[in-house]
């Protein structure tokens, strides 16, 4: 054997090692890409809004709280307080569901043709109400009809409420079809609330219509800041 050809084979081992080398570098490298695009979700999510339903909890909860759980949807339930004294199971599903739960006052008045103490008393039994459902204290207050004034921002106020309004009305109160409820949302834009309740058969059949158009636009179904108003990434 001469000395050309030992030396060729002393170097093979070292290809080979080498070879070996540069597979595995690849595969970390490939390991590492996979791991980086993993959030894909999250990046998907180019802004969130605020999907709220009203006047619940009741009968009508389940289903509803199972079509926004099918559609992978979160929305913020303002219920009344009347409501959630005679249905704490339909409050604590509405939490376990991953759901938001807001005042909503406690029988329906309009506040603003009430006294300072009607509207203290309606705000505080909900608040109570509420809690003792198990749904938590709750941060956001949605006066009824949308109607406000000073006193019932004071006294909102006073109990570490935000007050939430809405940017979109759906009109599902007002009859409004299946159809005319999916194009009122296809209008929301990033950071904006859309009005619907919880008892709304017509909104329920809309939830998975309103999935997909939210999805396409690469809006998310989030939370209502209490310092801003707006729909925000759940925290």
């Amino acid at each position: 054997m001469d000395r050309q050809t030992s030396a060729l084979r002393g170097q093979r081992p070292l290809r080979s090692l080498a070879a070996r080398l540069a597979v595995v570098a690849a595969l970390a490298a490939a390991t590492l890409t996979v791991h980086a695009g993993a959030p894909a979700q999250a990046a998907a999510c180019n802004g969130y809004v605020g999907l709220t339903f009203d006047d619940g909890p009741s009968g009508k909860t389940p289903a509803l709280l199972n079509a926004l759980r099918q559609n992978e949807l979160r929305a913020t339930m303002f219920n009344q307080g009347q409501y959630a004294a005679a249905n704490p199971a339909q409050v604590r599903a509405q939490v376990s569901a991953g759901m938001w739960v807001g005042n909503h006052s406690y029988t329906h008045p309009h506040l603003t043709q009430q006294s300072q103490a009607t509207v203290d008393s309606e705000i505080y039994r909900t608040q109570q109400a509420i809690a003792s459902a198990g749904g938590g204290t709750p941060r956001l207050f949605r006066p009824p009809y949308g109607e406000t004034n000073a006193t019932v921002k004071a006294v909102a106020a006073k109990y570490g409420l935000t007050e939430i309004l809405w940017n979109v009305d759906s009109q599902d109160w007002n009859g409004a079809s299946t159809d005319a409820i999916v194009a009122a949302a296809g209008r929301l834009t990033s950071g904006q609330v859309i009005l619907m309740h919880d008892w709304s058969a017509n909104s329920l059949a809309a939830i998975p219509r309103i999935a997909q158009g939210l999805a396409a636009r690469g809006l998310c179904a989030g939370m209502i800041s209490p310092t801003t108003g707006r729909a925000v990434a759940p925290g």
